[in-house]
């Protein structure tokens, strides 16, 4: 994903976390090495679906302010 956003810049990324059942500290650095690829070429990222336990790491780590988060795949792309 990060070489195609250098290559080919999408005007948004949309994760749909919905597959995800846990994260740990790799998997949330995944992620803000995403979110950071994106803001260099100036593409919107965005998460959708997070199960509660995904939910309550990006809270207790306060990420939620960080990122766009949506409930439903649906909500993210409405915006």
């Amino acid at each position: 994903m990060l070489q195609e956003l250098k290559t080919v810049p999408p005007p948004r990324v949309l994760l749909n976390l919905s597959d995800v059942r846990y994260i740990d500290s790799s998997g949330i650095a995944s992620l803000i090495e995403g979110l950071k690829a994106s803001r260099d070429v100036g593409a919107r990222f965005s998460l959708c679906n997070l199960n509660q336990t995904v939910r309550e790491v990006m809270q207790l780590s306060r990420l939620v302010k960080i990122f766009e988060i949506y409930d439903t795949e649906e909500l993210a792309l409405a915006e």
